[in-house]
């Protein structure tokens, strides 16, 4: 009995949890790993574009509840997501036209665009802290559990109860959802396979008459509707704050890297990797030891390897390691 606790409480506080973050983190590394591959620059603007789809979705998803719309159960953010969509689809566009053209069209270094992300992430900060303010904005409603704690413990007769938030399941389902119709997209389509030719052979792509401009326009609209799901997800699991967007920026491309930067596949496997390696460090291990372990053997301590304050660090000092020892990453993208 006490073993199926210990299950219980590393699959209440590890297992889901990771799942959870995983998806997220690795939608936010797919468009990483797209805008990498394709238009060839690590986009640092990624985490406050995701802050853009996100506030759009909020404050639609605000619009909604004050007409007393909703969407029963399910959080009422879902119905406004395509609105977010439109919305950072319509940003990184008019970006990509008025900033991001003109240094393709010089040639620019990929380090110049590396730069001008930087300048374009600062202004998007700004934008989104100047509509919705700097502070935590929850906009979560619908059924809030899945799986109660208390319902748990009287179903099974366990001490542990097993607790698991709609929210964490919307992520994980939604992320199997968007990661098959990207790949659908990109092996299927006429379309995915012009923005895997132009991200193989850039020069043979454009003698077989695929548009660049077209390639460009669809990576950017892609890469849009990935933040702003991965925002929203990020959002209504945890909470919407807009410099929390700005920290994830590390453990995204610590897992696009970790996979392989440039690699879909590895973007995937990097994120849940990052993720799980975040969460079991910072996991305070007591309670799991209390139930698999003798009483004598039992710690006192919480056993927590790290603070959940210093998560980003793990994201870091795995990043470090890739990039020393592995630099193509898991799935051998392109070297950083």
């Amino acid at each position: 009995m006490d073993l199926l606790n210990a299950l219980v409480a590393l699959t209440n506080f590890v297992l889901v949890p990771g799942l959870a973050y995983g998806s997220q983190l690795a939608l936010g590394a797919l468009g990483v790993t797209l805008i990498y591959g394709i238009l060839r620059f690590s986009n640092f603007a990624h985490g406050d574009t995701m802050a853009f789809g996100a506030m759009v979705t909020i404050l639609i998803t605000w619009a909604f509840q004050s007409m007393g719309i909703s969407f029963g159960v399910l959080p009422t953010a879902l119905l406004a997501l395509p609105f977010g969509i439109l919305g950072t689809i319509g940003l990184v566009l008019l970006t990509d036209r008025t900033v991001y053209r003109f240094y393709r069209e010089q040639k620019a270094k990929p380090v110049i665009f590396v730069m001008v992300s930087l300048g374009v992430m600062f202004m998007m900060n700004g934008i989104v802290r100047f509509i919705i303010g700097p502070g935590d904005q929850r906009f979560a409603d619908g059924e809030r559990f899945i799986i109660k704690a208390r319902a748990f413990k009287q179903m099974t007769g366990l001490n542990e109860g097993l607790a698991i938030k709609t929210t964490q399941g919307i992520t994980v389902i939604t992320a199997i959802i968007v990661v098959a119709a990207l790949f659908w997209f990109l092996n299927k389509t006429r379309t995915g396979k012009s923005m895997r030719a132009y991200s193989d052979n850039e020069d043979l792509a454009l003698l077989s008459g695929i548009n660049p401009e077209r390639v460009v326009m669809y990576t950017w609209m892609i890469v849009a509707a990935l933040a702003t799901i991965a925002g929203v997800l990020y959002g209504l699991d945890k909470s919407f704050k807009p410099f929390t967007y700005f920290q994830l920026l590390l453990p995204i491309f610590a897992s696009a890297i970790v996979g392989g930067l440039g690699s879909p596949l590895g973007a995937i496997a990097g994120g849940f990797i990052i993720a799980f390696s975040e969460v079991t460090i910072t996991y305070a291990w007591k309670k799991v030891l209390n139930y698999g372990l003798p009483d004598s053997l039992a710690p006192d301590g919480l056993v927590q390897l790290l603070s959940t304050d210093y998560k980003f660090a793990v994201s870091f000092a795995i990043l470090i390691v890739v990039l020393l020892f592995k630099p193509t990453g898991l799935f051998k993208g392109k070297a950083v």
